[in-house]
């Protein structure tokens, strides 16, 4: 059985290019668009990891992950954070956080798979 991934961001285009290159590699994707319910949609879908925007209506990935962060169930979760900017002071909030790995927006197909590959081993 393949690994599961939750896909939180409000992109449309990112989303499709992330569902499209994941299941094409074998996972199960599952996407949310909004920071309001996002903490409860990780609950309920039981992720082996997800990638999160910073940037979310609602809610930020920052307060997400914060959120993930303590909560005993979701503490060790892997997560990918995506930005658009790419600026070192959002990656070392990130990092402080808990991001398991952060990456830019643009971002190519082989980075994302790789990250993946690497936080979720096959």
């Amino acid at each position: 059985m393949g690994k599961r991934v939750l896909v939180i961001e409000d992109e449309p285009n990112i989303i499709e290019a992330i569902s499209f290159i994941l299941s094409r590699d074998g996972w199960t994707v599952d996407t949310h668009s909004n920071g309001h319910d996002a903490v409860e949609v990780v609950r309920r879908k039981a992720p082996d990891l997800v990638i999160l925007d910073v940037m979310l209506p609602g809610k930020s990935g920052y307060d997400i992950l914060t959120e993930l962060r303590h909560d005993p169930v979701t503490q060790t979760l892997p997560v990918l954070m995506l930005t658009a900017r790419g600026q070192i002071k959002d990656r070392e909030l990130a990092e402080r956080i808990g991001a398991s790995r952060f990456m830019t927006k643009p971002f190519s197909n082989a980075e994302v798979l790789e990250v993946l590959r690497e936080l979720v081993p096959q």
